[in-house]
């Protein structure tokens, strides 16, 4: 089975009404333990790298290990994201190496902090589109901004997305899904109290658009992985995300590809700082390795069967770039 793009998995999502995790990945065992849970529960799959992930792992490293998952797992609708591109120039090097979709990120400027205008945001998104849709390769982007910072990525302010300027910038620039703001923020450290996502302006905005709609910083942030973190020297009070019951509502009104990454860095730390305090002999990189990727493929199997991922890889047959380019 060949790559698939975001914009075949999202659109069929949303034509089932489930939703469709995008997982972050730094390393190997990461992307081993997200394609084990999706085999496991037949979920069609969006594994994504940050600009920050790309530096660390290097580019040319991290794309083939995400290739290798389509090998290993040729039943798997399996899409490869470039997340929170900030310039055409990230978007075709992402392309170049093999990404069936890419992000830009137009609502911050290039140095990925400064929110912009809607003006230069049409402007990067619509070059992006014209690039990738030429080669068969999804866009989404991004109106409005999330609070938090997370990979060197976000605002100090949450925006929430205009309803008008959303239907407005969709027609203007041609992307395939949109990232909307509606209260969540990237990183551990969501809300200072309850959450409270403006459900109101996500039913405006699925009124206003058809294209699929994608929901960052939207990781739950569960108490038992922040206590398991705590209990073996971690320090992480007050961290909070969003309960999954609000996610769950927010796919039942129109979110169909929801960004998890603190989730996964919490189970992965939490394993290995079990390993370390109560093995502290031990120094066999696979002997904590392991562990993490383990507690990493739990925490991806309960989001596939949350979402409502589980069970609808076979539901459709994977286009190829090729077949793509036919549909634009």
């Amino acid at each position: 089975m060949p790559l698939a793009t975001t914009k075949q998995i999202l659109e069929e999502a949303q034509k089932k009404g489930y939703g469709v995790g995008a997982y972050n990945v730094n390393n190997m065992e990461q992307i081993q333990a997200i394609m084990e849970a999706a085999e496991e529960t037949k979920s069609p799959v969006i594994i994504q790298a940050s600009r920050g992930a790309l530096k660390y792992a290097n580019f040319t490293y991290l794309g083939y290990l995400m290739k290798a998952a389509v090998i290993e797992h040729p039943n798997i609708p399996v899409a490869m994201h470039l997340d929170h591109g900030n310039s055409l120039e990230s978007a075709i090097k992402a392309i170049d190496l093999g990404f069936t979709s890419v992000m830009i990120d137009g609502s911050l400027m290039e140095d990925g902090k400064t929110p912009s205008d809607y003006a230069y945001n049409v402007k990067v998104t619509k070059s992006v589109v014209d690039y990738a849709h030429a080669r068969g390769v999804s866009v989404e982007a991004e109106i409005g901004t999330l609070g938090g910072i997370e990979d060197g990525h976000g605002a100090d302010e949450i925006h929430l997305t205009d309803p008008e300027e959303a239907k407005r910038f969709v027609e203007e620039t041609g992307v395939d899904s949109l990232a909307i703001a509606i209260g969540t923020s990237h990183g551990a450290y969501k809300f200072a109290g309850a959450s409270n996502l403006a459900f109101d302006v996500l039913k405006e905005i699925r009124s206003l658009i058809k294209i699929p709609i994608v929901l960052h910083g939207a990781s739950s942030v569960p108490k038992e992985l922040i206590d398991a973190v705590n209990k073996y020297g971690g320090k992480m009070p007050g961290a909070s995300g969003v309960p999954m019951k609000e996610l769950q509502e927010s796919i039942e009104l129109g979110v169909s590809k929801i960004n998890v990454d603190t989730d996964g860095r919490l189970a992965i730390t939490a394993a290995i700082r079990k390993v370390f305090a109560e093995t502290p002999e031990k120094f066999d990189p696979r002997e904590y390795f392991a562990p993490a990727r383990e507690a990493l493929k739990q925490v991806i199997i309960g989001k596939m069967k949350d979402f409502g991922t589980a069970g609808h890889a076979g539901d459709y047959t994977v286009l190829s770039l090729e077949e793509m380019k036919k549909a634009y």
